[in-house]
């Protein structure tokens, strides 16, 4: 059974059968034959364009689960004839990364979960997924730990808000080499713990800032309360950022006090809440850094699919698009073809660039996820505040 799935034309198709076609076609199938197929080899199978996802198993059905848009989402299996042994080939193209899961059907019980033969496993707040890290893809090496890059330092910054009406908890990294004497830019970063545990954030600062690719610059991981009110162009929440965090870095940390020296970070809400804290003080911050923004808007009705959570969201974004201003002079945007917010995202682009804004957009082979917002943060973080190394080479 095999689903292809449209894109770039992949490289390093291989020639001849596949492994699992090899295995099917052989003369005698038993338990044995399963275990040595199986010892041999990684899951999901790689073989130049070609996706063998496998399951191990008794059930009535088997199902691939994953969230390509515009593609089905629940693929079936299919059991090779004398064994417990379940196969589908999925076609992606080159340099993809998918998050998916399994669904086992047996006597009427449906349960869901991640692949028990594949141990790449991906973490979000609302849990994990299996990992199918597609011919071409590779997880940069920059996101990794290089015991050569000195370690930035973070510290708890717990700051009460009136604006907010709660505490808030933040985290400052400050990078290796830090100097009070020093002045420095910085960039305050929405779903901060998110980014830190989920994206290998302090990782890739301390990776890219040795590697002179980004200034050496403080970054401030803040924490939401309630997620989905605070971020779609909460006016309280811009109050607390304009009025209530930043007086107090400017007066306990040596950071710019000037546009170019502040920038706005986020991905899905933590984008727009970026981009709607830039709108309410346009000439406050020079860059934006939005990842997967989560811009959805209309242009005729009120019918945009994502339910009550969106309404704030569709209806900032519909009047911003009626009349567009500049945000910021800056913006790297990124975003994964596989996810449902490609389409606002590249509708986007000229919106911005119609101000006047500079805008820097990325895709990937990537869907909405944690690891997709990792593997573009030296790209973006390097392009808002470049270090020495991009200004020689760029």
């Amino acid at each position: 059974m095999s689903v292809s799935l449209p894109g770039q034309p992949v490289r390093g198709t291989p020639r001849g059968k596949l492994a699992i076609n090899q295995f099917r076609e052989r003369e005698h199938l038993d338990e044995a034959a399963v275990d040595a197929f199986l010892h041999e080899r990684q899951v999901p199978i790689i073989e130049g364009a070609k996706c063998t996802f496998l399951y191990r198993g008794q059930a009535d059905e088997v199902h691939l689960l994953h969230r390509i848009v515009n593609q089905p989402q629940r693929v079936p299996l299919r059991r090779i004839e004398g064994t417990d042994l379940w196969y589908v080939i999925v076609e992606l193209p080159y340099g993809s990364r998918v998050e998916y899961q399994l669904e086992l059907s047996n006597n009427g019980h449906t349960v869901r979960g991640n692949d028990p033969l594949n141990p790449q496993i991906a973490h979000s707040p609302v849990g994990s997924s299996s990992v199918c890290q597609a011919f071409g893809y590779q997880t940069p090496e920059w996101t990794q730990h290089d015991p050569d890059a000195r370690p930035g330092e973070l510290h708890d910054l717990t700051l009460p808000s009136k604006a907010l009406r709660r505490e808030t908890h933040n985290r400052i990294y400050l990078p290796a080499r830090f100097r009070t004497s020093s002045a420095y830019p910085l960039l305050i970063v929405h779903d901060g713990d998110d980014y830190l545990n989920y994206s290998a954030m302090k990782t890739v600062l301390d990776n890219v800032i040795h590697d002179l690719d980004m200034a050496e610059t403080i970054v401030v991981f803040s924490n939401p309360g309630d997620r989905m009110r605070e971020y779609p162009n909460y006016a309280p929440h811009a109050r607390h950022l304009v009025a209530e965090l930043i007086p107090h870095l400017e007066e306990h940390y040596p950071v710019m006090r000037r546009p170019e020296g502040r920038a706005l970070m986020g991905a899905s809400f933590g984008a727009v809440a970026s981009m709607s804290v830039a709108y309410r003080n346009p000439t406050m911050f020079g860059s934006l850094l939005l990842q997967s923004g989560s811009f959805v808007f209309t242009d005729i009705g009120d019918d945009h699919g994502g339910g009550p959570a969106f309404d704030p969201v569709v209806k900032f974004m519909n009047r911003y698009r009626a009349r567009p201003r500049k945000v910021a002079d800056r913006l790297f945007v990124s975003c994964g073809v596989y996810e449902p917010l490609i389409v606002p995202n590249r509708s986007m682009v000229p919106v911005w660039e119609s101000t006047g804004s500079t805008v820097r957009y990325v895709e990937a082979r990537d869907g909405h996820s944690w690891e997709n917002w990792r593997d573009r943060l030296r790209d973006g973080l390097s392009w808002i505040y470049p270090g020495p190394q991009k200004f020689v080479y760029e």
